[in-house]
């Protein structure tokens, strides 16, 4: 932890009490001023979520051992316990009954169950999840849900009024209000893909995937995160923009999943010094510093050097809203790009590709990896170019791999104390009848897990 700071992924909600204003009352009704007349259209859309989860349970390996248990007569030991968890939702499509909520609130989870406003209480099915933006949907089938309409989020300005709705601590749906405290806040090391919202709604246990709403009940971001010394509100609040989770949405609706293209360029962020080297006036954008041959950023005809200074008519601030912009596309789509070169401007178009990863089955590596997919980190994953090591790209609920610790997402770093970079790496650490010890990075964490 960065000078004992903790990003804790809680489930989240709404605020302190207001330290802004409210608007003044109506002098000739005398009426007091309140949002109670917008709440009640917008807190029936809002959702609370529980989760069953299987976890593995971690054995000593003599209990293992059915003559030891015999010889002292040892019962057998459970492999699993159920975990419970509870979070918050937000109805997006009523007729079809999707609502999004966070990864991290329906992770591994055997079970949700959604209660309504109303009372109901609704079984709900996972319809696919990115741990890279931390959000999810899931469904359920019922008549006369309320959806959220939603706003703009990339016209929010720092001061804007929002009111936060969630489920904290379990104790139902709670409203609090606050502000908009700043946008664009990324490299936090929270999620693979940062533009978050910052408000000083307080955020606590219970309201992650809950809603941030304005003034007019639309909804502008899903909340998700605090920072935090205790785990405590200090009124340091992130929620994901709702034009970000729109668009994941969309792909996991489709695709169960966020099917990502690369654009075969490296950036880094364009500091002063770095514009007045260019001879550039600008001291925002993105610069180039690789273009990938035969990529499609090559074909485009994107140069080495090129200041990024535009996406999709949208300003480029920093090398962080390239991998943003870019990991939300999808595979085939178009991108628009304004490029400053030798101080006069150009628009290059590119298209998005399939990125092309090696991957193997687990079982292929060592008999205990059965049921993991495991692939190099490529272009066009968050974590390429930060870390070293192969990728779970998926694994099956129950497989010896899922058993032993292993889940999606989860990035191996070291076998058997040996560093790896790839497959191949991993492949020369295994010994089929030789326990396989694996160091593994897991969003802000790190563990050792022994398959055996």
């Amino acid at each position: 932890m960065h000078k004992h700071l903790s990003i804790l992924l809680l489930l989240i909600a709404a605020s302190l009490p207001a330290q802004a204003a409210l608007p003044p009352a109506d002098s000739q009704s005398e009426t007091l001023p309140t949002l109670a007349p917008m709440l009640e259209k917008t807190v029936p859309a809002v959702v609370n979520i529980f989760t069953r989860t299987r976890v593995p349970v971690q054995q000593n390996p003599l209990l293992a051992d059915p003559y030891f248990r015999r010889f002292f007569n040892v019962p057998e030991q459970p492999r699993e316990r159920i975990a419970q968890s509870l979070g918050t939702g937000v109805v997006m499509d009523a007729a079809k009954g999707y609502v999004v909520t966070n990864h991290h609130v329906i992770d591994g989870a055997h079970e949700i169950s959604v209660n309504l406003a109303d009372g109901r209480t609704l079984q709900a099915e996972l319809v696919g999840s990115d741990p890279e933006t931390d959000v999810a949907v899931i469904k359920v089938e019922a008549e006369d849900l309320t959806a959220l309409a939603l706003a703009d989020s990339d016209k929010l300005r720092v001061g804007d009024f929002v009111v936060a709705i969630g489920n904290p601590f379990g104790l139902g749906q709670t409203v609090t209000s606050g502000i908009v405290s700043a946008v664009g806040r990324s490299g936090l090391g929270i999620e693979g893909y940062e533009d978050f919202i910052q408000t000083d709604a307080s955020i606590n246990p219970g309201n992650s995937g809950g809603a941030l709403v304005n003034l007019r009940g639309e909804l502008v971001g899903i909340n998700t995160a605090i920072l935090s010394k205790s785990g405590g509100n200090v009124g340091i609040g992130f929620a994901i923009p709702i034009n970000m989770a729109k668009e994941v949405m969309a792909q996991l609706v489709e695709h169960g999943e966020v099917r990502r293209g690369v654009l075969g360029a490296q950036a880094q962020d364009l500091t002063p010094e770095l514009a007045q080297a260019f001879g550039l006036s600008a001291q925002r954008g993105a610069v180039v510093t690789q273009v990938v041959p035969g990529s499609p950023a090559d074909k485009a005809g994107l140069k080495s050097g090129d200041i990024i200074t535009q996406l999709n008519n949208r300003p480029v601030r920093d090398a962080t809203d390239v991998r943003n912009v870019i990991g939300l596309l999808r595979i085939g789509q178009k991108v628009e790009m304004q490029v400053m070169r030798n101080g006069k401007a150009h628009r290059i178009q590119a298209v998005v590709e399939q990125p092309q990863a090696a991957a193997n089955e687990g079982e292929k590596l060592h008999p205990r990896l059965s049921g993991a997919v495991i692939g190099d980190i490529i272009e066009g994953m968050p974590m390429h170019g930060k870390i070293e090591g192969v990728v779970v790209l998926d694994i099956e609920p129950g497989s010896p791999a899922w058993r032993a610790g292993l889940r999606k997402g989860d990035i191996i770093v070291q076998a058997n104390r040996q560093n790896i970079s790839n497959l191949d790496g991993l492949r020369k650490a295994t010994q089929p009848n030789v326990p396989l010890l694996l160091n593994v990075q897991r969003r802000d964490g790190a563990l050792f897990i022994l398959l055996q």
